[in-house]
């Protein structure tokens, strides 16, 4: 029977990295909806796209773009029509470009049907803004992962420095205050609480003791 695992939150909550870890110890299907718009805002750049003034082309896209989540023993890989993009959407420019392609309302219902599709009739773990407000609202656990701007900033910042993106923390910051924004403004799926999400603020939180608390989240519901 297929389970749904939800899980929401802004930049830099560790999202990621606990959807992963989830993942491989209870064996459930991982589905990294952001890498999905990075994607998107990196095919458009390559095509010379890097504003929303062309948003027909942006769609047009979206509707005809292939993405695809393969999992090996260690991490997780994204292709994009059939290349490794795996590294080149975490860029700079990838990551200022994917909230503004993200905002557009036709965008997200395509990529909405997409993540649906990947999650049929499967056990899931998946990680986005609007995961369990708009692509699972019925989800078995919802939750969602916070944790104050400085902190993300300050996370995003050391994350950058290890994968060489020159970035101040300044910037990283400025840039994450910008995200927090769009995101939660946004028409199509903002970013928000669910009413019935269980909130884990992370900002005091090791990664060990966020994956264990979501882990025990999880294992209550299946026992209920």
């Amino acid at each position: 029977m297929a389970f749904i695992v939800a899980i929401d939150g802004p930049s830099g909550t560790g999202k990621g990295t606990i959807t992963k870890l989830i993942a491989k110890e209870m064996g459930l299907l991982n589905i990294d909806t952001g890498s999905m718009y990075r994607s998107l805002a990196l095919k458009c750049l390559n095509m010379g796209i890097n504003t929303l003034d062309n948003k027909e082309k942006i769609i047009e896209i979206a509707k005809n773009i292939n993405i695809e989540i393969k999992h090996n023993e260690e991490n997780q890989e994204i292709f994009l029509d059939g290349e490794n993009v795996t590294s080149k959407i975490r860029t700079k420019e990838v990551t200022a470009f994917s909230s503004p392609v993200s905002s557009v309302p036709e965008v997200r219902k395509i990529m909405v049907d997409m993540q649906r599709k990947m999650a049929e009739n499967k056990s899931v773990i998946m990680e986005g803004r609007d995961i369990t407000t708009v692509v699972f609202p019925n989800a078995n656990v919802k939750i969602y992962l916070d944790a104050s701007v400085e902190e993300r900033a300050r996370r995003r910042f050391a994350e950058n420095m290890e994968k060489g993106i020159q970035m101040s923390f300044e910037e990283t910051l400025k840039a994450m205050e910008k995200r927090d924004y769009d995101d939660s403004h946004r028409e199509a799926g903002p970013l928000k609480i669910a009413e019935d999400a269980i909130i884990i603020d992370t900002t005091n939180m090791t990664i060990e003791e966020v994956k264990d608390e979501v882990e025990k989240i999880i294992n209550d519901s299946k026992a209920k």
